[in-house]
């Protein structure tokens, strides 16, 4: 069974890229890859604040928040 990872994004050009270059490039054999848009998802800022995540986009690995790049700071999104 594959372990979850969670690409946490808001949606911007940053963000999409991101997801097209580094969450697409993530072996499905060893990790199942949830996309979650928090600007239209804002009920989960809170776990994603709680996971780590100070900026999107930022992949969640193992419990390991991973900053990619800077697209809007998890306070902006709120």
């Amino acid at each position: 069974m594959a372990a979850k990872a969670i690409f946490y994004h808001a949606g911007c050009p940053v963000c999409v890229s991101a997801e097209q270059t580094v969450a697409n490039a993530i072996d499905p054999s060893k990790y199942e890859v949830e996309s979650v848009h928090l600007g239209t998802d804002k009920s989960r800022i809170a776990e994603a604040e709680a996971a780590g995540v100070k900026s999107v986009p930022a992949l969640v690995i193992d419990g390991t928040a991973f900053h990619i790049n800077f697209g809007a700071g998890i306070a902006d999104l709120k």
